[in-house]
């Protein structure tokens, strides 16, 4: 019984909401494919593309800042971090020629 005691200060099993939206790289050119956790999107129902950017239908959510005593924690091997960390994978043509942005940055609503 945890009577409301946070055994573990600072673990929060979400993370924070930075945004739906994603610059496409200058130049990109289809077929665009976008993964969510290594899972691919579909284009009109989980995202769409407008002025250079990839709209999410829904906020993208990362770790957030963890605390000094929580890396102190986890640099003794005493715990992990166990918040949501989504990673954003755009893949694009460049020119007619594959390319890849791996785990891009969510620059807002």
């Amino acid at each position: 019984m945890n009577d409301g005691v946070d055994l573990f200060p600072g673990r929060e099993e979400e993370g924070v909401e930075v945004g739906r939206r994603v610059r496409l790289p200058r130049g990109a050119e289809e077929p665009i494919r976008v993964y969510l956790n290594g899972i691919e999107q579909r284009r009109g129902q989980d995202y769409g593309i407008r002025n250079g950017e990839i709209v999410f239908t829904r906020p993208i959510i990362k770790e957030g800042r963890v605390g000094g005593v929580r890396w102190m924690a986890m640099l003794l091997g005493l715990f992990g971090t166990y918040r949501r960390n989504e990673t954003i994978d755009v893949e694009y043509r460049l020119g007619g020629r594959p390319k890849l942005v791996s785990d891009a940055q969510v620059v807002g609503d």
